[in-house]
């Protein structure tokens, strides 16, 4: 803690941007070497202005200790840009934050598929219908769902995530203490309690226009794609696709008819070529799927699914034999080694007949929602295909 009042001392320099910050650390190593140097020493650091020379001259740490006590209060943590939880992800970017606010359970970023959902605060009946259903198989198939908390589709996007029982991310525009909009108060616990909340501004700060932006920035900076569903020209929801492309990011478009207005960010962004036109989960799993195969393919067990594992396994029932079926080509024997534990055991169930999700579920005992995930990715992959009533079939054989 007593180098995170150094921390917040030179964060809140007048005249010092993030850039100088990296100057000055760079210059003497950590904040509380700048604070301790003497006057003449803030000469070696060309990045500086004057106004920020005569901001350094102020060491008063009373602001500092301030902010400390109220993260301590509310039970934030904070995280520099040279702790070993800050994401890799996001300090790799051009101007990543200095420091980020926490409350919540942090996910290992840098290991997990982020991706990120945007869209209008007042979108469509279409525009709802498409983000509940992607955000949904997203979730399922094991990706961590970020987004801001206005109203419109980042609220549909992150209930739908927790409603999954999946992981999330929201970053706000001002104090975590302070919800904005105020009927998202409980969505703000929600998410602190089975997610995290992240923000680079201190306790008590309002959330100010002027903090969109950068706010998006970090949302994009977090994700390996970001999702576009609904959004104008002129709206944030371009913006944050925007910044995804400077970041080296994907950026994925949900189209929308040519005359929608709703959909005229979307639309833009497929017509230069700048994202990919997606309809479904699917589509975007597809371009993750080989960087990602264990956490896409095999999101970590729940307690209750551990439980309903074990119950399942003292009760199986017995198994239809399952025969070779010659007319089906055989998976090359790389690409069987390729394969996770729920992937060869739903194709080997699939190589006889066609079958129902709901009889996997009960034949393999694997839980739905990993069953519905893992069917999701074979089909992308050209194993399996979906037949009439929702029933799947097996294109390949195992040995």
């Amino acid at each position: 803690m007593a180098s995170l009042k150094y921390w917040l001392w030179l964060t809140g320099r007048k005249g010092i941007g993030t850039l100088t910050v990296v100057r000055l650390l760079e210059a003497f190593g950590t904040p509380e070497s700048a604070y301790f140097a003497d006057q003449g020493e803030y000469d070696r650091v060309e990045a500086l202005s004057a106004v920020g020379k005569q901001s350094l001259a102020d060491k008063s740490l009373t602001g500092a200790e301030q902010i400390l006590a109220d993260c301590d209060r509310l039970g934030l943590r904070l995280l520099t840009l040279q702790d070993a939880e800050y994401p890799e992800r996001l300090r790799n970017i051009p101007d990543p934050p200095l420091l980020l606010y926490v409350k919540g359970k942090l996910p290992p970023i840098d290991e997990e598929l982020v991706v990120g959902v945007v869209g209008t605060r007042d979108p469509t009946p279409y525009g709802e219908k498409l983000a509940r259903e992607m955000v949904h198989d997203l979730t399922r198939a094991g990706c961590v769902i970020c987004s801001g908390i206005a109203q419109g589709l980042d609220t549909i996007a992150l209930r739908t995530a927790l409603n999954e029982g999946g992981s999330v991310i929201s970053v706000v525009a001002g104090g975590i203490d302070v919800p904005y909009p105020k009927e998202n108060r409980y969505l703000y616990d929600d998410i602190a309690a089975a997610g995290v909340l992240l923000s680079e501004y201190p306790p008590g700060s309002p959330n100010l226009g002027e903090h969109y932006r950068p706010r998006n920035r970090i949302i994009s900076g977090l994700s390996e794609g970001v999702l576009v569903v609904e959004g104008g020209l002129t709206s944030g929801t371009l913006i944050t696709a925007h910044a995804a492309l400077e970041q080296g990011r994907e950026v994925f478009a949900v189209p929308g008819n040519v005359d929608a207005p709703k959909s005229t960010a979307p639309n833009r962004l497929i017509q230069a070529h700048e994202a990919q036109l997606v309809r479904t989960a699917a589509d975007i799993l597809e371009e993750f799927s080989s960087r990602y195969p264990l956490k896409v393919a095999r999101p970590a067990l729940t307690q209750e699914e551990k439980e309903q594992r074990l119950q399942g396994a003292q009760s199986t029932p017995m198994a239809e034999p399952k025969l070779p079926t010659p007319e089906k080509p055989l998976m090359p024997f790389q690409e069987q080694r390729s394969l996770t534990d729920d992937q060869r055991e739903l194709i080997l169930a699939l190589e006889t007949r066609a079958r129902h999700p709901d009889e996997l579920v009960e034949e393999t005992q694997i839980p739905a929602r990993r069953v519905l995930s893992t069917l999701t990715l074979l089909q992308v992959r050209g194993y399996i295909k979906e037949e009439a009533g929702k029933r799947f079939s097996a294109l390949v054989r195992l040995n």
